[in-house]
């Protein structure tokens, strides 16, 4: 990276550290408060727990594909971090890769480090922020509140930590809970086998040109989700924008005809049951906000 431009991912992280500091501020503030009721006043310092949990994911899932680049010589800058104001304080991150990957094998690998990376991170924090989490009796939301959908690795930790609850109950979300639950949407949206997605390089890599078909076909199982919750429908709009621009092809290695080694395709079977375990149909719906009952 030229020198003169070594500033930017430090002082974009520095401004998402700072947004997602603020926006953990009022998670915690919200979860003291159980969602409902008087909220305590504001304060910054508890939104380390969410800020540093989001970051950590974020930033090792990236790391993944940055060294994964080093270890073979491939140019890639230092992960972006993108602020934002609302929600999760952030809208991700990513990495810029400046040349051509020339073989299946390091595409591949580059492509699976990241969400590998980042589901390591994000299992032990869920398992954190779901003991610091308690159980309470379902709150009155008001209309338009927002409920989280659960990813079946969700449902599975929380039935692991509190067990079957009782009727009327429900599990308020820790901060820290919070920021893993959104960690396992971001790797899940990264695993979708779509064009320049990792999921898509994970794809191609694996199956060659009925990658291409994958592409379509995912593209339009995203396009079918917003018709269950509008959260996908900006999604599957920058999906729909990607394969106008890119195509639905994926861009060729030189070893193009060479298939995977089975070790690899055990590694792309895995990266699969991530997805599996991070996805959910309905991530955000507007019943209320907070773990399901």
């Amino acid at each position: 990276m030229p020198s003169d431009r070594r500033w930017l991912p430090l002082a974009l992280f520095l401004a998402t550290l700072g947004s997602t500091m603020y926006i953990g501020g009022w998670h915690h503030a919200f979860f003291l408060a159980d969602y409902a009721g008087e909220t305590p006043p504001y304060a910054l310092l508890p939104g380390a727990w969410y800020s540093f949990t989001i970051l950590a994911i974020l930033g090792t899932h990236e790391l993944g594909h940055y060294y994964a680049c080093r270890y073979y010589g491939i140019d890639a800058s230092l992960p972006y971090f993108l602020p934002a104001p609302f929600l999760a304080g952030t809208v991700g991150a990513f990495i810029r890769i400046r040349q051509r990957i020339p073989t299946k094998a390091m595409l591949f690998d580059i492509g699976a480090a990241g969400p590998i990376a980042g589901f390591i991170v994000a299992v032990p924090a869920l398992f954190g922020g779901l003991v610091l989490s308690r159980v309470t009796p379902v709150p009155e939301l008001d209309a338009g509140a927002l409920m989280l959908g659960e990813p079946l690795l969700f449902k599975a930790a929380a039935w692991l930590i509190w067990g079957a609850l009782p009727e009327g109950h429900t599990i308020t979300l820790h901060p820290m809970g919070f920021a893993a639950w959104f960690g396992l949407l971001a790797t899940a949206l990264n695993l979708f086998p779509i064009g320049q997605l990792d999921g898509g390089h994970i794809s191609y890599a694996a199956l060659g040109s009925r990658s291409t078909a994958v592409t379509v076909t995912s593209a339009a199982i995203v396009v079918v989700l917003t018709f269950f919750s509008l959260a996908w429908l900006v999604w599957a709009v920058l999906m729909v924008v990607m394969l106008a621009v890119f195509g639905p092809r994926h861009p060729r290695t030189l070893d193009d005809h060479v298939p995977l080694d089975s070790r690899r395709r055990w590694v792309a079977l895995a990266t699969a049951a991530i997805f599996v375990l991070c996805f959910t149909p309905a991530p955000i719906q507007l019943d209320g906000f907070g773990a399901d009952p």
